[in-house]
């Protein structure tokens, strides 16, 4: 078998209104300012957790959006809580505070 360099994965549907949406919307009650997230990657690019692990930061805070908090607490294992995502950010979003937030109280299923 030869490798590409890439993977095909399965087909995955989100399906949001099964997921209990309501911490989530607590969440951006609480952090208004990740509505206004423009996907650059900047955070994801400076994060030390990232560099050493399979952490992405624009993939927490998308599981979060969905309420898929399973995916979140395995994705929470990984950082570090150095706070680089934070510094760079160029609309000022605190997500060092929303990951510390998260760690401490995610609702466990």
């Amino acid at each position: 078998m030869v490798n590409w360099g890439y993977t095909i994965t399965r087909v995955r549907r989100v399906d949001i209104d099964s997921n209990d949406m309501s911490y989530s919307r607590k969440l951006l009650a609480e952090f208004p300012e990740l509505q206004s997230c423009i996907a650059c990657g900047s955070c994801t690019a400076t994060c030390t957790a990232g560099n050493l692990t399979k952490f992405n930061v624009r993939k927490l805070q998308t599981l979060v959006r969905r309420g898929e908090y399973e995916g979140v607490r395995k994705e929470l294992e990984k950082c570090m809580l150095c706070g680089k995502c934070r510094l760079v950010c160029p609309r000022g979003i605190n997500i060092r505070g929303l990951v510390q937030k998260l760690k401490k109280e995610l609702p466990v299923k």
